[in-house]
């Protein structure tokens, strides 16, 4: 025969040190240099060189499934997962209790333990708690998980990098990527677009996240600041409701299964913690079981047919508790537990039937000899199963559900064979003692699960059906109240989303009916409060937007949201002394917040400091340069001095951060009409009445706009639209009479001047331009009659020279006076 090749033929490395083996060290006929050269040789020349059974621990070889790592490493393993574990829960728990600099600490001392992007997660969080973004950026820069991207996109927004937070969420290279933390994610890249001013795809990502997450309330509200916000009955309606119905119905199930997998992973470690007890001391942990079964009273043995004393909450699993394999040595489980388990010591379980049975047939085998005397020590003990049976069980039906306790009809044999299981082994000597683990812990096992297979028939049906009844009905009784309460939740959204979706359009009066159908308890809440201020404020009356707001503040005193147009409320109503405590107020509670320093300024504002106003005013756009309003009151300040390039500056800042404040565009409209640029005037005042349709004072301007314009009939039609709009504001009538003046329609001037007077008597420009009408229509006593009240209700300086030079004019003809009024 032709001699099989050496490459051929698996060589182990026992075969080539065979001596070594044999002899150990003290052999010196074969030098160590040539074996190990030889050794050396086939290992570089022959992959398939095995080490054997004797060798695989020696070499670091673990062909065998289940083989397992030295006790002292398993140990050492677990004890660490046990303190990474204690330093995750103490992180988190510094975390609730806004403990921030304790929960870095810990987090910093468990990265540098566990290095680990999960961890490192934990410690950016920790960063960002802390208002620490450049820290949180500094650690994830890089990191390519799901939840890490989302963290370092929040870090690049919140120090106002806003490429990399957009290409961390969205990647150029990557389009199909997804976007990580869902709706939450999805909401954060539209605030980046919004900021850069992609309005368009901004809304997308909003009405993603809210198709996402429906109660995100956050992402409908950006909706209703971009206009583009549509009808809460189709953002909450009954389908809506019916698909959040589903996903917390199904949510309770799969907290189930992973909690019932966490209890699963717990009873495998419990049963590996005890693979290395000897049998021994078997014995003394079967007598300890009453204490150890108390240990983990959320478990329900089905197997083991476990009573509890009382009702739980808890769903049951078929999961056995992991003292119940301390207590019957073999921890029999369900086949559920055996198809989701992974190397457990205690229970090996062979899909290899045939194996089982050759190991029960070589320890029961009913030919041995040893069966006789086997049964008559079972006859002898059965006698002491009742006294087992009540130390295994407990003391009768007073214990607590935390106790594991066998059925009262149960029949004594079951314990009593589980204890002599190991009784049997008693008498036989130390090497008996030491034959395969695996086997000896399978054969038990296949007693236990013959014994309570036996037992369980005694479990009546009936009682079985009453209980599968009545938890259908208790998850019918949960699905129904579930599904009210996401329908009363869904109503509510309805109504308070309708209110801001017509505020956001200044549709003012149908959003102040719309928040008068809240109930008591929602409309009495500072939000709320506020929104309606709001409101009233956009209808300018400021009476009543100082009541509500007012009462917002009394309610809800550290409520920041809103105090900067309550400053501006107050400011309109001249309000001086109530402005600069509010302001104080403000101060003291959150110096740091940009509607304190609004409010500051405005009370400076108020008393014409506007350089001091401005100061305040820029403060406020220092501390959040996305605040839209404190860019307009810069604008506004600027304007005052009559430094128009500055306040166009702040203007277009406030118009980068929202397209849609008017304010700006009307601030820039004035701008340009005081530097007789009529045209720009009137198309910003005409942008600005795009997005506020329903300003009486928009109108009025954009009619001053189209008179300087000389297209006196749009002039007039926007006069009558502002008079329409506003009945109790004086200004476009004023301007009316002004244009009526100017076509030389001195009666219907002076019929509107009149209706104002009713309105605003004590206006001395009013007045003055009655004295004009008169004067031109040769009533000069009356014209004069009339500068005299305008002289005596102490006009502006600017105008009074102007009222002086008519009155002593008046007596001379039109072509010699010059037309100031």
């Amino acid at each position: 025969m032709t001699p099989l090749h050496a490459s051929s033929v698996p060589v182990t490395l026992c075969q080539l040190t065979r001596r070594r083996h044999t002899h150990g060290h003290s052999s010196r006929s074969n030098p160590s240099n040539r074996i190990a050269a030889k050794t050396k040789s086939l290992l570089d020349s022959n992959d398939r060189t095995l080490p054997c059974c004797n060798c695989r621990l020696r070499f670091g070889h673990h062909t065998s499934p289940r083989s397992r790592p030295p006790a002292r490493a398993r140990r050492r393993r677990r004890r660490r997962a046990a303190m990474e574990t204690l330093m995750v829960d103490r992180v988190h728990s510094s975390l609730r209790l806004f403990m921030h600099r304790n929960a870095i600490f810990l987090c910093e001392r468990l990265c540098a333990q566990f290095p680990s992007e999960t961890n490192v997660q934990l410690l950016a969080t920790c960063y960002l708690h802390n208002n620490q973004p450049y820290a949180a950026y500094h650690i994830l820069k890089g990191k390519k998980l799901p939840e890490s991207r989302y963290l370092f996109a929040t870090s690049c927004f919140r120090i106002n990098l806003l490429r990399e937070a957009e290409e961390t969420l969205c990647p150029v290279n990557e389009p199909n990527m997804e976007v990580p933390s869902g709706a939450t994610g999805h909401y954060l890249l539209g605030v980046i677009y919004r900021c850069t001013g992609r309005i368009s795809a901004a809304a997308e990502q909003f009405t993603q996240a809210l198709t996402l997450d429906p109660l995100l309330w956050s992402a409908y509200e950006e909706l209703c600041i971009l206009g583009i916000a549509e009808d809460t009955d189709e953002c909450f309606s009954e389908s809506t409701a019916l698909r959040l119905q589903q996903e917390h119905t199904s949510t309770p199930t799969l907290v189930k299964s992973n909690f019932a997998n966490e209890n699963r992973v717990l009873s495998s470690r419990v049963s590996a913690s005890l693979g290395d007890i000897s049998p021994k001391q078997i014995k003394q942990l079967h007598a300890n079981n009453i204490a150890e079964v108390s240990g983990y009273p959320h478990v329900r043995p089905t197997a083991l047919h476990v009573q509890n004393s009382s009702t739980s909450n808890v769903p049951q699993f078929d999961t056995p508790s992991p003292t119940a394999a301390q207590n019957t040595i073999s921890g029999d489980a369900p086949t559920k537990q055996k198809a989701n388990g992974v190397n457990q010591p205690l229970r090996r379980k062979y899909m290899d039937e045939a194996r089982l049975k050759k190991v029960s047939g070589r320890l029961f085998n009913s030919d041995s000899t040893s069966i006789p005397r086997r049964s008559e020590r079972l006859k002898d003990t059965a006698t002491n199963s009742n006294s087992n049976t009540s130390q295994f069980g407990g003391n009768g039906t007073g214990h607590s559900s935390g106790k594991l306790r066998v059925n009262s009809s149960t029949p004594s044999k079951l314990c009593s064979t589980a204890i002599h299981s190991v009784q049997v082994r008693k008498g036989k000597p130390r090497a008996t003692e030491n034959f395969d683990e695996g086997s000896r812990y399978e054969v038990i096992d296949e007693m236990w699960t013959d014994n309570i297979s036996g037992t369980s028939s005694s479990v009546s049906t009936a009682d079985g059906r009453s209980f599968e009844q009545d938890k259908a009905e208790r998850i019918l009784l949960q699905d129904s109240k579930l599904a009210l309460g996401i329908r009363e939740l869904l109503g509510l959204f309805r109504t308070l989303g309708e209110g801001f979706r017509l505020s956001c359009l200044f549709k003012c009066q149908e959003a102040l009916e719309v928040y008068r159908k809240l109930p008591e308890s929602q409309f009495n809440t500072g939000w709320v409060l506020c929104q309606v201020g709001k409101a009233y404020f956009e209808l300018v009356d400021y009476l009543e937007a100082d009541r509500y707001f007012e009462l917002a503040h009394r309610l809800s005193p550290c409520t920041l949201d809103g105090m900067d147009i309550y400053s501006t409320v107050l400011y309109h109503l001249n309000e001086e002394m109530r402005l600069s405590y509010l302001a104080q107020e403000l101060i003291s509670i959150d110096r740091l917040s940009p509607q304190a320093w609004c409010a500051v300024g405005n009370c400076f504002a108020l008393r014409k400091d506007h350089e001091t106003a401005l100061k305040n005013f820029q403060r406020s756009v220092q501390l959040d340069s996305r605040f839209a309003y404190a860019h307009t009151l810069c604008g506004h300040e600027y304007s005052a001095l009559e430094d128009y390039e500055n306040s166009i500056k702040f203007y277009r800042c406030a118009l980068q951060v929202d397209e849609r404040h008017y304010n700006a565009w009307y601030g820039l409209g004035v701008v340009y009409l005081r530097q007789e640029k009529f045209e720009f005037a009137e198309h910003h005042f005409r942008r600005a009445f795009q997005i506020n349709p329903r300003s009486s004072v928009l109108m009025c301007y954009l009619g001053m706009a189209l008179h300087s314009l000389k297209r006196n009939e749009e002039a007039l039609e926007m006069m009558e639209k502002a008079i329409a709009a506003d009945k109790k504001n004086p200004l476009p009538k004023y301007q009316k009479a002004l244009i009526l003046l100017g076509l030389q329609k001195y009666q219907e001037a002076l019929d509107e001047l009149e209706r104002l007077k009713e309105i605003a008597p004590h206006e001395s420009s009013m007045y003055a331009l009655m004295g004009k009408i008169y004067k031109q229509l040769n009533i000069l006593d009356k014209a004069v009659f009339c500068f005299g009240i305008a002289l005596d209700l102490k006009p502006p300086a600017a105008d009074l020279a102007i009222i002086k030079s008519a009155m002593e004019k008046v007596h001379l003809p039109d072509e010699l006076v010059e037309d100031d009024l």
